[in-house]
């Protein structure tokens, strides 16, 4: 019979447990939501052509894009920090070894990420609760969805609060030994 792991180990491997759902959640979000891009492109390409040629259907070709977009753009930062593509100031980092890019992106993540991806959503949630309460739609062309543009603020928190947990949690090669 095999002893029962420590406590510490128990914790570690529900930490990394939790963590490996939320990390693969994430992805497959990311993975959703990127196909936005496809109809998005279609809707703006044929603006012109509806406004132009067919005179109808430009407004709401143009509203059902930016609905698109608010979603594509509040999942792709958190698709660019997972590929650590954004722009960064890693001139100095990049002679540092990877343990210790590992610890300042977990730090990071926990100084920075976390708490501004939580006032974020804190801040925007009166705006996204009453635009969705009362289905807000586009002010100037009444039609309906504008609600979610503003969800997508939250959506765009909650991703990366969702991100900061994954790079606070995540084990490095080096780490449990």
């Amino acid at each position: 019979m095999q002893p029962s792991p420590a406590p510490s180990e128990r914790r570690k491997s529900l930490g990394g447990q939790l963590q490996a759902r939320i990390d693969s959640l994430l992805g497959a979000a990311i993975r959703v939501v990127s196909i936005l891009v496809l109809p998005l492109a279609l809707l703006l390409f044929l603006q012109w052509p509806l406004r132009e040629l067919v005179q109808a259907y430009s407004r709401e070709s143009n509203d059902l894009a930016q609905i698109l977009f608010a979603l594509y753009v509040s999942m792709a930062i958190t698709a660019a920090t997972r590929q650590d593509g954004h722009l960064a100031a890693d001139t100095l980092a990049r002679r540092f070894k990877n343990k210790t890019r590992h610890r300042l992106k977990r730090l990071a993540a926990l100084v920075i990420l976390l708490p501004w991806s939580t006032f974020l959503f804190w801040v925007a949630w009166p705006m996204v609760s009453q635009s969705l309460c009362g289905l807000e739609a586009f002010s100037d062309t009444s039609n309906p969805g504008y609600f979610v543009i503003r969800t997508a603020v939250a959506l765009l928190a909650i991703a990366v609060f969702a991100q900061g947990l994954v790079d606070v949690f995540r084990q490095s090669a080096g780490d449990g030994q």
